[in-house]
């Protein structure tokens, strides 16, 4: 049973739960990209969100989802920001304690904000896998709830009650693009899609940096990736050693693996805030990036593409929109 993937039936018991916490994000219609791919384009705007990306809904489900002698203990994570924002959150909400890791390349936007919620925040490590070893050794001094950022079952059922809303919204959805990290996202994502409506073209999208859940698909096993910088900051870091679910549900439920340049994601980015009118992050955009280079077919196509977060420093947004950052 521990490693087993959620089911659909998960994902509507997790609608349920989070329902107080989370937004309902709508389906907005695309002029622009529909008419450059000839198809019928709509971008899920999860941007919009109370903490400003998806993950809210996956945090809420895990922490409601916690006994209330869990809860009591306290809960930590390791995070690049966006995460550990919506855990900071849910436990300011609760009333709960929160540690909140982060390693020392977090942008400070996203570190100000978990900041501002009240959880206690500790950078250390250099990297993603760094920061989470030491939040391993910090959940079993202190006798913390580990809340991890995407390899999880309720985590995984949060993350797919998007899924649930696509096709809610757009039954006669053809294909769905997504940003691609660790695979929470697109893993419950796809899951939830695919349960549905079996024939949806799923399509992970992620950087050339570091793409860890590309490499670890293409080696067969989990491949450790070198941590490089990159405008797709929320998309850095590893899969993790013990990974029980998300690189089985990348196999099973994912068609294409796409990989975009700096240039392109700068372009998504600067595309969606002149044409669309919102703020999305490097790691936000990347769904964006691959149809503005035309990288995949969607002539006559339903499609939906992911917006998973605004969380970006008003500098680098300034830079991206004067061309200067790639």
């Amino acid at each position: 049973m521990d490693n087993e993937f959620p089911r659909l039936l998960d994902a509507y018991l997790a609608r349920n739960r989070i329902a107080p916490f989370v937004r309902r994000t709508p389906l907005v219609e695309s002029a622009w990209l529909s008419k450059h791919g000839n198809g019928n384009v709509y971008i899920k705007p999860e941007n919009q969100q109370k903490t400003g990306s998806f993950k809210l809904r996956g945090a809420a489900n895990k922490i409601l989802s916690l006994t209330s002698e869990e809860r009591a203990r306290g809960v930590i994570t390791v995070s690049s920001g966006n995460h550990g924002r919506a855990v900071a959150y849910m436990a300011r909400e609760l009333g709960i304690t929160a540690v909140i890791c982060m390693s020392s390349t977090v942008p400070d936007n996203k570190v100000q904000a978990v900041e501002e919620l009240g959880a206690e925040l500790a950078i250390i490590g250099d990297t993603y896998d760094e920061t989470n070893d030491h939040a391993i050794r910090l959940q079993v001094e202190r006798h913390l709830t580990f809340v991890h950022p995407f390899d999880d079952r309720e985590i995984i059922a949060g993350q797919a009650t998007i899924g649930l809303e696509i096709v809610e919204d757009l039954p006669q959805i053809d294909t769905v693009i997504v940003p691609l990290s660790g695979g929470g996202l697109l893993g419950g994502v796809a899951l939830a899609l695919k349960s549905i409506k079996p024939d949806v073209r799923t399509i992970g999208v992620s950087m050339e940096r570091g793409p860890a859940m590309y490499e670890s698909i293409k080696a067969g096993v989990i491949t450790p990736v070198v941590e490089e910088p990159s405008l797709a900051d929320a998309l850095v870091g590893g899969l993790g050693d013990d990974n029980k679910f998300t690189l089985d549900l990348a196999r099973e439920y994912v068609d294409e693996i796409e990989l975009v340049s700096e240039d392109e994601i700068a372009a998504g980015m600067l595309f969606v805030l002149e044409k669309e009118q919102l703020v999305v992050e490097g790691g936000g955009a990347v769904g964006f990036s691959l149809l503005l280079g035309d990288r995949v077919n969607i002539e006559g196509q339903n499609v939906v593409v992911v917006a998973s977060g605004g969380n970006t420093n008003l500098d680098v947004l300034v830079q991206v929109a004067q061309g200067k950052m790639s």
